[in-house]
């Protein structure tokens, strides 16, 4: 059963706190310095050794990322989970990153499934602690494209455990657009014959979709990664999205509600998830997607442990546990996306699901852009100027849509 992203990454209104310190640690303890966003990351140790379970174990989570049966009693990992380590889940569900961020500065939750635009926020205010990845014996099997990536590291020290990933595609009504379109430029084209009909991702972080695009549309620009933008690149995209908004008939952060456009004809053109896609094809919607030549945004999410956690020991078994081929596999299916554990692809129900959602093809992702916290300190390592933070991406979002 294919399940939901349930408003992954709506608008986050808070930027990074880039709180000076006097360095980091290493999954070894050892001292780092600043990170490669330019933040100086807080002082704080990652555990030394795994000890026996604390008892339970509370976790924020994206929705379906954390099932014991509730939804549907043949889904349920959690269960087997707490019978295997004694460790009781206590799951809040978030709906947004914003609200991810939130919670996990009150201390009362171990760990978070946080995405990328908002993990280098929880690093960056010391609210989670490095990871000691060898306290994790499932990471081995994660796949490399995974590891040790600007959303969940600094400085070549991890801080979390990858948990999936996923490409954000073109879907269209094949019956509407019937030539295939194979570029952004089909949701972007302001004398667009779908007016009214194109649909876009309702979030901040999709001001990264223009500037992607952007890249090839208008090298003159100089845009080499999507989320590090200076005033001028970040002013073409806000620009390019403007124009958009006399194209979009809705914006969606529902994938119910996406998947009903598409089926009623509302919807014809726009951005979407692999798991929408199908649901709309099951439901009889004659639909079909690409990766776009420009390539895409995506997400990637992954479990950090809380810096004060007062369960890490059970937090760490849990990481372990999601990470594990077989509830790795599914969550994937369960939720619809890749994989994280290269074996999880044998222990899934429907032997093609690796092959749908590209898990073993580094050469897809190597053209998916995931998402990443925009920060002052621009991300393609430019020092020379500065890069607008997500603060302003949605203070401009509010006025895209007006």
């Amino acid at each position: 059963m294919w399940s939901t992203r349930m408003a992954l990454a709506a608008a986050a209104t808070l930027a990074i706190g880039l709180a000076a310190a006097c360095g980091g640690e290493d999954s070894a303890g050892k001292a780092t310095g600043a990170g490669q966003g330019g933040f100086t990351v807080p002082k704080i140790p990652a555990l030394r050794s795994l000890g026996a379970g604390e008892g339970s174990v509370n976790l924020v989570a994206w929705a379906g990322y954390a099932e014991d049966g509730s939804n549907d009693k043949t889904v349920d990992w959690v269960h087997p989970f707490e019978k295997a380590t004694g460790c009781k889940v206590n799951t809040k569900v978030a709906g947004t990153s914003d609200e991810m961020v939130t919670l996990m500065k009150t201390g009362e939750y171990d760990a978070v499934s946080a995405s990328g635009d908002a993990s280098l926020r929880l690093i960056a205010s010391g609210d989670v602690a490095p990871v000691n990845t060898a306290l994790v014996p499932n990471y081995a099997d994660v796949f490399a494209g995974l590891k040790l990536k600007p959303w969940n590291s600094v400085n070549g020290v991890a801080y979390g455990i990858p948990h999936g990933r996923g490409a954000n595609l073109l879907m269209w009504r094949t019956d509407k657009v019937r030539t295939a379109p194979d570029s952004w430029g089909a949701v972007f084209d302001a004398n667009s014959p779908y007016k009214g009909k194109v649909t876009a991702y309702d979030s901040p972080i999709y001001i990264a979709d223009a500037a992607l695009y952007l890249m090839s549309a208008r090298p003159e620009l100089g845009i080499k990664d999507p989320y590090a933008l200076d005033q001028k690149q970040f002013d073409a995209a806000v620009a390019l999205l403007k124009t958009q908004r006399g194209l979009v008939g809705e914006y969606w952060s529902d994938y119910t509600k996406e998947v009903q456009a598409f089926k009623s004809g509302d919807s014809v053109l726009g951005t979407t998830w692999q798991v929408i896609a199908n649901l709309a094809k099951a439901e009889k919607a004659p639909v079909e997607v690409a990766l776009p030549k420009e390539g895409a945004t995506g997400w990637s999410d992954t479990w950090m442990v809380a810096a004060k956690a007062k369960h890490p020991n059970c937090a760490y078994k849990w990481m372990d546990w999601i990470v594990s081929p077989k509830a790795n596999a599914q969550v994937a299916e369960w939720f619809g996306e890749a994989p994280a554990n290269a074996k999880a692809c044998d222990q899934t129900a429907d032997k093609k699901h690796c092959d749908t959602f590209h898990a073993t093809d580094e050469t897809y992702f190597s053209k998916v852009h995931f998402w990443t916290t925009p920060i002052a300190q621009c991300l393609d390592g430019r020092k020379d100027v500065k890069c607008v933070d997500y603060s302003k991406w949605t203070q401009a979002w509010t006025t895209i849509k007006g």
